[in-house]
């Protein structure tokens, strides 16, 4: 009998375990902010250009065609991890993506006090411009990462070729977040506490809440991504911090879009089993932005890169090429217009 050597299991991703890991791990500075990123496929550029090179090349790079590179922006409370199993997808597919640790959240440094939307989409920016240098860039973002990829979208300047908004809040809300924003007597009451409750029982019940809020099955939940979010509550001053500031972003919201600006191809989609964001909410993006596509997922959660990283890494797939394709065919028609004016004017 001859022996055989047992495969090694596999990892969280579908990874076998012994394989290298294809996520590479990056620090860098966007709009004065040092954050972290995972990066599959293509190298990214090295230190940041100075403005003026950026734009030259950044419009360069529109002139061409070129493959559409991912960047994956997370939400609240979150940071670029919750991408980890759909990023494995991708490497193996050899499409290009990044996910970053937006500021204040992951290994990002803090956000700095006033408004968050505005340096949020300070540092959206920046990352949009660096990756624009090296190919056509489509946003994908889920929860916050929705909101922010819909206000990038909003700036015609920044070289987007599409948009996939994932569960993004500030439409038709679900009552969790309606409750934040109305700070009600319990919330009032906990953050005013005059002994602060012990750091175990924090995370006790931090525990039980996030597999129940971000997955569409709790008992699906993978324990390593669980650990991970309930290490942002580790005692009563860090959770009543992100409860102020969670707070601070719904009142944001309020005002947070100008989606008549959106005119790059965007994917809206709405999970049927979010405890946080409504399929209402998604149906509600799409019929304020009309040339928008809407997909509705029954079986997905909050953060279905959790649910189904497979799944989600296809779509971000066939949707980043198809948008990369309509948005280059548009700006060739107008670069072929202008020509024809300009022809004309001299005739």
């Amino acid at each position: 009998m001859t022996a055989t050597k047992r495969p090694a299991p596999a990892g969280p991703g579908g990874r076998p375990s012994s394989d290298p890991d294809p996520i590479r791990v990056s620090f860098r500075r966007y709009a004065g902010v040092r954050t972290r990123v995972l990066e599959v496929g293509d190298p990214g550029p090295g230190p940041e250009l100075p403005r003026r090179s950026r734009r030259r090349k950044s419009a360069a790079a529109h002139l061409r065609p070129t493959a559409p590179r991912l960047v994956l922006l997370h939400g609240y409370c979150d940071s670029a991890d919750t991408w980890r199993p759909a990023l494995e997808q991708l490497a193996a597919a050899d499409i290009p993506a990044i996910a970053v640790d937006l500021p204040g959240f992951g290994d990002a440094q803090p956000l700095r006090p006033g408004p968050m939307l505005p340096q949020l989409d300070a540092f959206t920016t920046a990352v949009v411009r660096e990756q624009a240098v090296l190919g056509s860039v489509v946003l994908a973002g889920n929860s916050l990462g929705g909101t922010m990829s819909l206000r990038a979208a909003q700036n015609s300047r920044l070289p987007i070729s599409g948009v996939v908004s994932i569960a993004a809040p500030g439409f038709v809300d679900s009552w969790l977040i309606r409750t934040v924003a109305r700070y009600p007597l319990p919330l009032r009451l906990y953050s005013s506490l005059p002994v602060p409750v012990p750091g175990f029982l924090v995370r006790k019940v931090a525990e039980q809440l996030v597999p129940r809020l971000l997955y569409a099955d709790s008992a699906a939940a993978d324990a390593t991504q669980v650990q991970r979010f309930t290490a942002l509550f580790p005692d009563y001053r860090a959770t009543k911090s992100r409860l102020e500031q969670a707070r601070q972003l719904v009142a944001e919201l309020a005002d947070a879009y100008r989606l008549d600006s959106v005119q790059v191809p965007l994917l809206v989609v709405a999970c049927g089993k979010d405890k946080l964001v409504t399929a209402a909410s998604g149906r509600q993006l799409h019929t304020l932005v009309p040339h928008s596509r809407l997909l509705v997922r029954e079986d997905w959660g909050h953060c279905p890169q959790l649910d189904d990283p497979v799944e989600i890494a296809e779509l971000l797939t066939y949707f980043a090429a198809s948008a990369v394709r309509t948005t280059q065919a548009k700006r060739a028609a107008a670069t072929a217009s202008e020509a024809v004016s300009e022809d004309t004017a001299a005739g």
